[in-house]
């Protein structure tokens, strides 16, 4: 399924992050070689930085368009991801390059795997209390509404959920859902916003079983797959589709 989850919010997004239990080398050689690699693959990606914190990143300059491609290693981690991607396959092929590459050049494997996340990202831009647009849109009827939008309530200054659950027995693969509000106690108190992005993260984490028998690339894969499951059936309709509309009732 490739579903253009773009055409639902201003601005769509994927990310994945690979933790790992054992800091990375990030030696000179090492990461241009990797770098090299992904680049043959995806030529664009050639603006390389380090950044203060040590993190190495390669990644896009847009040209056409906001679409990005990134990738950032970390002590701990190795993330990549997919600003305005044309479709999800695109960034399921970054995902599969990346992955099938990074154990070798990098010098890791299952044993140092700790989980694999593929994060879906919905901006929605508002100018106004993005606290009070949560809750109205989704907790008025709900009994904590009581609390966020009754007579002692002047403003919702933090209703942002963040709901979490198992999809197997064991707990090792689980999906989380959240809302980011990024409105100022400030612009609530002067009445005066900026226009920002109100966030949806859709999130799938799977931790790592040693002797799973399961590549990182089949196991992106899979995640990929749910994650389109759980936005198009879920997410999209629950929670992107009803704050849009509540966005678009208030211009």
């Amino acid at each position: 399924m490739n579903t253009d989850f773009s055409s639902v919010c201003d601005e769509f997004y994927v990310s994945c992050r690979l933790f790992l239990k054992l800091d990375l080398a990030l030696e000179r050689e090492t990461a241009l070689h990797f770098f090299d690699r992904v680049r043959k693959e995806f030529p664009g990606m050639q603006k390389f930085r380090r950044r203060d914190d040590g993190c190495l990143v390669l990644e896009e300059e847009p040209k056409d368009g906001p679409s990005r491609r990134w990738i950032r290693l970390e002590p701990n981690s190795l993330r990549f991801g997919h600003y305005a991607p044309g479709e999800i396959d695109d960034v399921r092929r970054l995902a599969a390059v990346i992955l099938e590459h990074a154990p070798y050049h990098l010098t890791f494997s299952e044993l140092d795997y700790d989980h694999l996340e593929v994060v879906y990202g919905f901006d929605l831009e508002y100018r106004g209390n993005h606290d009070q647009l949560l809750a109205e849109t989704l907790l008025s009827d709900h009994p904590l509404g009581q609390f966020l939008l009754g007579d002692d309530s002047s403003h919702a200054i933090d209703a942002q959920p963040y709901l979490g659950i198992a999809l197997t027995p064991g707990c090792d693969l689980q999906a989380y859902i959240e809302t980011k509000s990024r409105t100022s106690s400030y612009e609530v108190r002067t009445g005066e916003y900026e226009m920002a992005p109100l966030s949806v993260f859709l999130t799938l984490r799977k931790y790592w079983l040693v002797g799973q028998d399961a590549a990182l690339t089949d196991m992106a894969a899979k995640l990929f797959d749910r994650a389109n499951e759980l936005a198009a059936g879920k997410v999209v309709p629950l929670l992107v589709n009803p704050l849009a509309l509540a966005i678009a009732s208030r211009l």
